[in-house]
């Protein structure tokens, strides 16, 4: 059957390229091609001294896998439960399923692997060489790609792919998968909708995005949302919303746009709310200020707990220049931050918020005070002593800020 199927892709490669179709843009088309194509030689293999196909189905899937997918990988794209891919080397092709990684018995070449790159990369419009060896970008089905290659690598060009697997879009979600509880859950949506500024934190694939994705559904349906993100990755189930991402450099090492950038550019832009993807370095300030003016944001953070994420927000500000000193920067990041979330993965691969802080805007010997909301106790999300700030936000917007955090009955 593999010859045969290898002769069928053969032609298909032929035929697409006297049709003129574009396998990344015309699916249909070549899809239908693709079976007239296997349907074809099947017949011609049934009068002939051809290999015969077998499974007609099997094949289609075969030569569609390979001219309009992404060849031996596309079964894992195919697969729900398959969270991530990542190619450490040709041999070395791993996936997680539900947090949990796992080797995979698919063998690639060298030149199957750049090939495959090549094509994820074909309809983002960037690109990765020796002047540029790192390369972001998102793929069709909204995966977001990483590649690194040598010799900033050792030996293999390392590829990441992260699937945008949809679970949860709503806080509702998060709560029916044990993410977190019903009564954190009614709290968040209510401080959401009252304007208050959130950080969510989180080690690697701990799910910030799929968390700012559930909290952004709080947002009230009137306000225009910007946000800005290193590649697109959040889908937000809003009416208004403007999305941008930033630009690699051209060949000649101009036209950059970096994250500060767009952050800057999203103030021009009459938002009601600001959403920052990931925040990493000095664009930190940028959010901070426009927070501080009055304008209600979001973002995530890479952070191992609450407190250590309020901390790499007083220091990031810092990597902006020399005049930006914490005098500045830590009164401004306690006044400005409202609540922490933090998210975590577990050992068993389950994502759960760990705890959710709030900074009631007071600040003591250069230290932001941090107020304890919910925290794991025992395993379970429990209701901590603290209050968040903005009291009145509540009020105004409806909600009954000592009902939302009453002790649950034990």
């Amino acid at each position: 059957m593999t010859t045969a199927v290898e002769t069928v892709e053969v032609e298909v490669r032929e035929l697409i390229r006297r049709s003129g179709l574009d396998p990344a843009r015309d699916t249909h088309e070549v899809a239908e091609l693709v079976r007239a194509a296997v349907s074809d030689y099947d017949e011609r293999s049934l009068h002939g001294s051809m290999p015969l196909l077998g499974d007609v189905d099997a094949a289609v899937k075969s030569v569609l896998d390979v001219v309009a997918g992404f060849g031996p990988l596309q079964p894992y794209f195919d697969d729900p439960s398959v969270e991530e891919i990542w190619i450490n080397a040709p041999s070395q092709v791993f996936v997680a399923r539900h947090g949990v990684a796992e080797l995979t018995s698919t063998v690639l070449t060298a030149d199957g692997v750049r090939d495959l790159v090549e094509r994820m990369l074909k309809t983002s419009g960037r690109r990765v060489d020796l002047s540029s060896p790192f390369v972001d970008a998102v793929l069709p089905d909204g995966s977001r790609l990483h590649v690194v290659i040598p010799d900033i690598t050792r030996e293999h060009w390392v590829v990441n792919i992260r699937k945008f697997v949809v679970r949860a879009n709503h806080l509702d979600d998060l709560v029916r998968m044990g993410t977190l509880t019903q009564q954190a859950s009614t709290f968040l949506q209510a401080a959401v909708a009252s304007g208050l500024n959130v950080l969510v934190a989180g080690g690697t694939q701990a799910g910030k995005t799929t968390f700012l994705n559930c909290l952004a559904s709080a947002i009230p349906g009137r306000e225009r949302v910007v946000t800005c993100e290193e590649v697109f990755e959040l889908k937000l189930p809003l009416r208004d919303v403007a999305a941008m991402q930033c630009r690699q450099p051209s060949l000649e090492g101009t036209g950059e746009v970096p994250l500060r950038r767009l952050v800057k550019e999203a103030l021009r832009m009459r938002p009601s709310r600001i959403i920052v993807g990931e925040v990493r370095q000095a664009e930190s300030l940028d959010l901070l200020i426009a927070l501080n003016s009055g304008l209600p944001g979001m973002a995530t953070l890479h952070a191992n707990s609450a407190r250590e994420a309020v901390t790499k927000m007083c220091t990031l500000p810092l990597l902006a220049g020399e005049n930006v000193g914490s005098r500045f920067v830590v009164p401004t990041v306690a006044s400005s931050i409202d609540l922490v979330v933090h998210v975590a993965l577990e050992a068993d691969g389950t994502r759960r918020v760990r705890e959710i802080a709030a900074l009631p805007g007071r600040v003591e010997n250069e230290i932001v005070e941090i107020a304890d909301l919910f925290s794991q106790r025992d395993g379970q999300l429990a209701r901590g002593d603290g209050f968040p700030p903005h009291d009145d936000r509540f009020v105004r917007h409806g909600y009954d800020l000592a009902t939302l955090l009453a002790p649950e009955p034990r």
